[in-house]
């Protein structure tokens, strides 16, 4: 791939450098400032104008709005700027590498699902085992994984008004999967509560 790009851009590059060369020079036969003659197509090479540039996040770029403790008001910038945010944290494993994402939003008409929760988890995960959750060591539920992309494998959560609840009066959440290549291994990664209550009141409410 390094190569591929690097000579295409030497490419680029070497193609730039012909049409400046050609523009600057010249010859007794034709002089640099006769106008071409009528009927003439003048062919201009495609130059790049250029874009105004901005410190804010560009079009379609998630960008950190406002921190609530461990949760992150992320949004997607959009050209209308109704930008849609999500409360987000991402989780770390023992040993402090991030591991799973977990992104929530409130529902309305959702029926008894208040808020939805997604939870990006590694591919390398087994999903029979499905992904569970408890807040501060309770007995929890088990969620099935809904699919699974080339980031990840994805849970989609629904939460009652009873879970969510729960996570403004915990402190934190544990979230469990079972790698696939470990099927005797749990994995229980830490989910802070703090800031949740403050963030989940300002979160986008989606319409179902």
């Amino acid at each position: 791939m390094i190569r591929t790009l690097t000579a295409v851009s030497i490419a680029t590059f070497v193609a730039m450098t012909s049409v400046g060369y050609a523009q600057e020079t010249t010859t007794d036969e034709t002089p640099t400032n006769e106008t071409p003659a009528e009927g003439t197509t003048v062919i201009e090479p495609k130059l790049d104008m250029g874009q105004p540039v901005t410190d804010g996040p560009k079009i379609g770029e998630r960008y950190s709005k406002d921190t609530f403790g461990s949760w992150e008001l992320a949004c997607f910038k959009t050209i209308d700027g109704n930008d849609p945010c999500s409360l987000v944290q991402i989780l770390m494993d023992s040993t402090g590498n991030p591991t799973a994402e977990v992104s929530i939003f409130r529902i309305e008409n959702g029926g008894l699902a208040v808020a939805g929760i997604t939870v990006v988890v590694p591919l390398e995960t087994s999903l029979p085992a499905q992904l569970k959750m408890a807040v501060d060591g309770g007995l929890g539920k088990s969620y099935v994984y809904s699919f699974c992309n080339p980031v990840g494998c994805i849970a989609q959560i629904g939460l009652t008004q009873e879970d969510v609840d729960s996570f403004k009066k915990g402190s934190v959440a544990s979230v469990s999967l079972v790698p696939a290549q470990a099927p005797d291994q749990v994995i229980t990664l830490d989910m802070s509560l703090d800031g949740f209550t403050a963030g989940f009141n300002v979160v986008d409410i989606v319409q179902n």
